[in-house]
């Protein structure tokens, strides 16, 4: 029987809390059963496996941060929709690890399609706009800001730019600085 209250979104919504605390990679249907104090059998019913909750909380984080990051740019062009966008990223990803960790997971091509990851692309693009990118340059452009933004924030959330004095926060804007004068100045393919 179905303990009263539980359901995959309330079970998703746990596992992205867990996951913040211990680690994406630590969340299991087993460590959400004991946090409810319930047998692993009982989540059964709402979810498929561990991998199905994973991606339950993957797509929970897209859109969360696909939330933000609109709200964040509504209105915006150029640099300050840039700037917009990638301090969202960042402060998603500082505030909820275990989730940022989960958005990153890889999804089958269907679920894919169907999750606020095309929102994040087409967010993306249209702060690209601004910059006048044709294709192939935007797609190009695109893969660029997100390796950008996800490098930076996975090599300071790892600590591995603590080896110097000068701070991530001093960084970070000459980052986005180099990062706008490049869009403006995109070399023609």
């Amino acid at each position: 029987m179905a303990r009263v209250g539980l359901n995959a979104e309330r079970l998703a919504r746990a596992g992205a809390e867990l996951a913040d605390q211990v680690g994406f990679d630590k969340v299991t249907v087993s460590a959400l059963a004991r946090q409810f104090g319930v047998k692993d059998a009982s989540l059964y019913s709402h979810v498929k496996n561990s991998q199905d909750l994973k991606t339950r909380i993957a797509l929970l984080a897209l859109e969360e941060l696909a939330d933000r990051v609109g709200a964040a740019i509504a209105g915006r062009a150029g640099r300050d929709a840039l700037t917009a966008f990638a301090d969202a990223y960042r402060d998603y990803a500082r505030e909820h690890p275990g989730r940022y960790a989960a958005a990153q997971l890889q999804l089958d091509p269907d679920t894919a399609r169907a999750s606020a990851a095309v929102r994040h692309s087409r967010m993306t693009r249209a702060i690209l706009r601004g910059y006048h990118l044709a294709e192939p340059d935007e797609t190009d452009a695109v893969r660029l800001l997100g390796s950008t933004f996800h490098g930076y924030v996975t090599l300071e959330r790892a600590g591995s730019f603590q080896h110097t004095p000068r701070g991530t926060e001093a960084t970070w804007p000459r980052i986005l600085d180099a990062l706008d004068a490049l869009l403006r100045n995109w070399p023609k393919a």
